[in-house]
């Protein structure tokens, strides 16, 4: 009776059988899930880390990125101001189509005073005497086009012909606009004028230049002669009607308009601008009709 109390003891584990049997326990979570527990503990301690890591590296860079801007803005500004510019091209069509008019038949024409607002001249889409960067700008580009359809038809059109045009045609403008600075400080003239104003009035005459050689395109060089004639009169007549109130600003304000020999420093200076325009526009455009 021992041995069979002995034997049905319901713990008591099978003489017979030489290992233990542990399947029991395999199953159970803490012995068979505590290796797979550790990484996913160590991911989110990894990205609770690189979480504020990445947020101050971006709130860094655009900090940077502020600054940087900042200092470019502010050294770009010194050299070319763009608020400036951004008031010569502050045009519309219906400017555009005056003031294009306005280089072709100057004649009709009775008011050339600025208008001011508040000590600022006003935008050039408000304005047909303003002075603007856009009609130039157009106009310097188109001429170059122009320029190399007119050496295309006569069979002598290459980039190279075409890149000596456009960089001739720019630096006579550099040299004009220096020239001019120069003899204002020479005279010792105060006037409204500015670098960007004298680019701008420099660079209308390449609408008649462009006219020029488009008449010569299609009548010849007789159409192109009398054309650029008409265009040359017209580009010295307003020049001296838009020069003539910037340059003698400061004898108008004093009441005393051309006398004294400032003052007819002044005025031959202002005839002397508008007389060059008719040279460069020929020096420009002769060689491109046959």
């Amino acid at each position: 009776s021992k041995l069979r109390m002995r034997g049905s003891a319901p713990d008591m584990a099978d003489p017979n059988q030489l290992f233990d049997d542990t399947s029991a326990h395999a199953g159970s979570p803490a012995m068979g899930y505590r290796g797979q527990e550790t990484p996913g503990m160590g991911f989110q301690a990894q990205a609770l880390l690189t979480e504020p890591m990445s947020n101050f590296a971006v709130a860094y860079g655009s900090s940077l990125a502020s600054q940087g801007k900042e200092l470019v803005d502010k050294n770009l500004d010194r050299f070319i101001p763009i608020s400036k510019l951004k008031y010569y091209f502050a045009v519309d069509t219906i400017y555009v189509g005056k003031k294009l008019g306005l280089l072709v038949f100057p004649y009709m024409h009775q008011n050339w005073e600025v208008r001011y607002q508040q000590d600022t001249p006003v935008a050039p889409r408000f304005d047909i005497n303003a002075p603007d960067l856009y009609i130039p700008a157009m106009a310097f580009i188109t001429y170059i086009l122009v320029a190399g359809l007119a050496l295309g038809t006569q069979n002598r059109f290459s980039p190279e012909i075409l890149g000596i045009q456009a960089s001739s045609a720019l630096v006579w403008l550099i040299i004009e606009v220096l020239v001019t600075l120069l003899s204002l400080y020479l005279v010792t003239v105060n006037t409204d004028l500015t670098t960007i104003d004298l680019i701008a009035f420099s660079g209308y005459k390449y609408v008649g230049m462009i006219v020029g050689v488009v008449s010569g395109l299609l009548f010849g060089r007789t159409g192109y002669y009398l054309v650029l004639l008409w265009c040359c009169i017209a580009i010295v007549v307003f020049m001296i009607r838009s020069l003539r109130l910037k340059i003698l600003s400061e004898a108008a304000a004093q009441g005393v308009l051309v006398r004294g020999a400032k003052n007819q420093l002044r005025t031959y200076l202002t005839m002397a601008i508008a007389a060059a325009q008719p040279v460069f526009m020929y020096w420009l455009t002769y060689h491109l009709v046959r």
